[in-house]
């Protein structure tokens, strides 16, 4: 905008700006173009069209302690809490210097969500000003110390001063104070006291119609004479128009300083930008928006074509008055709109916005942000005059309702989320408080179906929750609410339980309805599920504890067998509590040498001899004495933990193992346990077992590793990577608790498996002519025929190792022949053979 043109005449407000003297500028937020006035840039020592024209641009001629003041003010209009962006700051002229600005201004122009699109504001030069005050606190600490160097300030400053004595009398003065108000030297001179120099320029008529006090405390004092409370910042009118700033400070010795500053310039710049009518009906007419101009006194109002259009009206058909507009108001809306208008009447809030819905000529609702501002009031303080604008803002409306409902809602099953849960169970609550009918929290979890997922791909896992979910609701009443936690968790309120039998009823509606077929396009397959429950009050008051109930509730039901419920019970929560404390020992166990190792031996049943051992881990708690495995190990594997307590055990069976194929066996053999875990961990801490082997003169085939089904289920390029590996390496794979999985057979193809041992509750009840032993005897024969030796576990009679060895097994271990045991007893016990 370096020279007026024809764009110009549609935005009076820059020319009424430009006009007063002032630099204008315009930036688009957006592309942060930002173009200034041909005033602006002569300010600054340019000529028109050398000012880079963008915002970093203006920025950088910003002085570094300023820059902070600057976006301090920006953040304060921004966030609403200041009517206007205005701000004292340094500039760098063309030549370096720099120069005093005022920068004010404001946003015009908002997009349909609010954001600030374009402001435009104006440049004032209050250098003078700003130098004058630097003149004022430096005579202040002239004062009184030195009466020559005083002297010469006082002549030589901008700004009229007057000292006085303690007894208010004129001490000392400058001629410029002469100038500014008109008054003689040799009047001065003469020392007056402030009580007479008030009396002589009243006796001027120096405060008649054509000058006056702007501050009506400070007119008052004057006119009477100096009697009362002098004002010690006012602004003063004089007879030919210039205003002057007028301040007062109190020394230290006693007396006072005045001092007169012109301002005339400034005072009228700012007035020129502050005045609210014109600073508002111009801006609102560049934003694009339906504009609103209301006399409150007469209940006229003027409303823009484009506010018309945007309820489909023409101009002719809306009557110009603000009940029309409030007739087609929402009746949900109209509160709070009124609420909001108000509290903009009582100056209880800087501007007026509001977000309403409105009838528009067809029928339809239209959302729109209606803002606006008083520009006038009376003298008693009542609003004469409101302008505003309304924004369409139906589309940001309808975008926060989808928000609102995907913030809420499952996306895949349409039911509630975990946030919609919790307000809906706080709301349960808020009931049973006030009608003392207790609720139930039920925590679902689908049996078996990652097994689905992985076999027939995330599509079909998706339709099956699908389903489970309309399974689920269909088994509840109307007042009852069912959500996704996500992955295959649900949760349900049931509220207003009655009796724990009707409760019961639908627990088991639930178990049956989720137990039959689910068709999956061309597949059928079926799940089961396990229910955790929990009550409130009796369980627990706070919603946090409900879900730790119900989460405990439902791992007892999977650990009993899954497609089963469990109600929460106080053993539970000491139960969970025993865990926790479990996991936090657990963690300085292996620090703290805690673990030792024991090894229990492999006998071959067709000779007798011992030449393979299995590495077992104990723990050894300073205060609660032996730890089961089966307590710990699940906890270290779900933390983590295992990954180095598995590595220790791996290194403790390799160092025995060398030692034992130098004393009992040279192929001496230690199966150790690998947890899935530490496969998914594999490589990322420690050196391969393989490596480790070769750097202690072992090989590979000193080692087995045993495996569950489960890693094999869960199996991934990696985990297939590293199996190959220990084959490659002579590392045998035994693969563990076999036949209690899911699909052995297939892994049994797909992988090369060195040994299977069979779980021990097929052995447990081993006696001639049984079901049991029959599967025994066709694991033997498959294993025989695929190449696998078989392990069998848990033998603990000799009838049992009898039948074994009749049908062929090639390995036994159990307590018929030997505990778990220390080195050192294990050397005992081969000794012993």
């Amino acid at each position: 905008m370096n020279t007026p043109n024809s764009d110009d005449a549609d935005n009076p407000w820059k020319l009424a700006l430009e006009s007063s003297g002032e630099g204008v500028w315009d930036w688009n937020m957006g592309t942060g173009e930002q173009i200034h006035s041909v005033s602006a840039e002569e300010m600054l020592g340019y000529q028109a069209g050398e000012l880079n024209q963008n915002y970093k641009a203006f920025i950088s001629r910003v002085h570094p302690d300023d820059v902070a003041p600057l976006n301090i003010a920006f953040a304060a209009y921004m966030a609403g809490t200041v009517p206007y962006f205005a701000v004292d700051v340094r500039l760098r002229c063309k030549d370096g210097s720099w120069k005093w600005i005022l920068s004010s201004g404001s946003v015009v122009s908002r997009d349909a969500h609010g954001k600030p699109l374009r402001m435009i504001g104006t440049l004032t030069d209050i250098t003078k000003r700003k130098l004058a005050e630097t003149e004022l606190r430096d005579l202040n600490q002239l004062l009184g110390d030195n009466s020559r160097l005083l002297q010469t300030t006082l002549t030589s400053i901008s700004q009229g001063i007057i000292v006085f004595d303690p007894d208010t009398r004129v001490r000392k003065f400058n001629p410029r104070v002469c100038e500014l108000l008109d008054l003689p030297e040799s009047y001065l001179a003469t020392r007056p006291t402030l009580g007479e120099l008030n009396t002589f320029q009243i006796a001027r008529n120096d405060f008649g119609p054509g000058a006056h006090l702007v501050d009506e405390r400070a007119r008052s004092y004057v006119l009477a004479g100096g009697q009362g409370t002098s004002p010690r910042h006012y602004l003063r009118v004089t007879q030919d128009g210039r205003t002057l700033e007028v301040k007062t400070q109190t020394l230290a010795t006693g007396g006072m300083v005045r001092t007169f500053a012109d301002v005339t310039d400034y005072m009228q710049a700012k007035a020129a930008l502050q005045d609210n009518e014109q600073r508002w009906k111009l801006a609102l007419e560049s934003t694009g928006d339906g504009v609103w101009d209301w006399n409150i006194q007469s209940g006229e109002e003027f409303f823009s074509k484009r506010l018309l259009e945007m309820y489909g009206f023409s101009e002719s058909e809306l009557r110009n008055r603000p009940d029309e507009l409030d007739s087609r108001t929402h009746p949900d809306d109209v509160a709070q709109m009124q609420h909001d208008r108000q509290a903009h009447f009582d100056g209880l809030t800087p501007t007026y916005n509001n977000e309403h819905r409105i009838r528009c000529k067809n029928g339809n609702w239209k959302w729109v942000l209606a803002r606006g501002m008083l520009i006038s009031r009376d003298a008693q303080g009542q609003p004469l005059r409101m302008i505003g604008t309304h924004t369409d803002i139906t589309e940001r409306k309808t975008s926060e309702v989808l928000i609102w409902h995907q913030a809420h809602f499952d996306h895949l099953t349409g039911l509630p989320n975990r946030n919609m849960l919790r307000d809906r169970l706080e709301q349960e609550i808020n009931k049973n408080q006030r009608d003392s009918q207790p609720l139930a929290l039920l925590f679902i979890d689908l049996d078996h179906f990652k097994e689905v997922n992985d076999t027939f791909g995330h599509d079909s896992g998706d339709l099956l929750l699908v389903q489970a979910a309309r399974r689920i609701k269909a088994c509840l009443r109307d007042s009852d609410t069912v959500a996704r936690m996500g992955g295959d968790e649900f949760t349900v309120i049931l509220s207003d339980i009655t009796d724990k039998a009707h409760m019961e009823h639908i627990l088991q509606g639930i178990l049956q309805s989720l137990a039959e077929m689910f068709q999956l396009g061309h597949e059928q397959v079926y799940v089961s599920a396990s229910i955790g429950i929990t009550l409130y009050p009796t369980d627990a008051t706070v919603i946090e504890d409900l879900f730790k109930n119900a989460d405990q509730a439902l791992y007892v039901a999977k650990g009993a067998g899954r497609n089963r419920f469990s109600f929460f019970t106080a053993i539970l929560h000491e139960a969970a509590q025993t865990r926790v404390r479990l996991a936090n020992d657990l963690r300085s166990a292996l620090a703290g040498a805690q673990f030792r190792v024991v090894f229990q031996p492999i006998i071959e049943l067709a000779t007798g001899a011992v030449h393979k051992a299995e590495a077992l881990i104990r723990w050894q708690h300073p205060t609660r004495g032996l730890v089961s495995p089966a307590d710990f190990i699940p906890i270290a594997e779900a933390s983590g933990l295992i990954v180095d307590i598995g590595e220790w055990v791996f290194q403790q069976a390799a160092q025995q193992v060398r030692q034992w194929r130098a004393a009992i066996h040279p192929e001496f053999q230690i199966s150790v346990n690998k947890s899935p875990v530490q496969f998914h961990h594999c490589g990322k801490l420690n050196a391969p077992w393989v490596d480790q082997l070769n750097a202690m003169g072992l090989p590979g085939t000193s080692i087995a590793v045993e495996i569950t089904e489960g890693l094999l289920l869960d199996s991934s390029e990696s985990v297939d990577q590293q199996l190959l590996e220990l084959r490659d390496a002579g590392i045998g794979v035994s693969l563990d608790d076999f036949g209690t999985g899911y699909s052995s057979l297939s892994y049994l193809q797909k992988f090369d498996i060195d040994f299977i041992k069979i779980d021990q509750s097929f052995v447990r009840h081993l006696i001639p002519g049984s079901t049991d032993l029959a599967l025994c005897k066709a694991i033997i024969v498959m294993a025989h025929e695929l190449g696998i030796k078989v392990i069998a576990e848990g033998v603990e009679t000799a009838q049992q190792r009898d039948l074994l060895a009749a049908a062929g097994c090639d390995y036994a271990q159990g307590y018929l022949f030997a505990r778990p045991m220390s080195a050192t007893d294990f050397d005992a016990f081969i000794a012993a053979q």
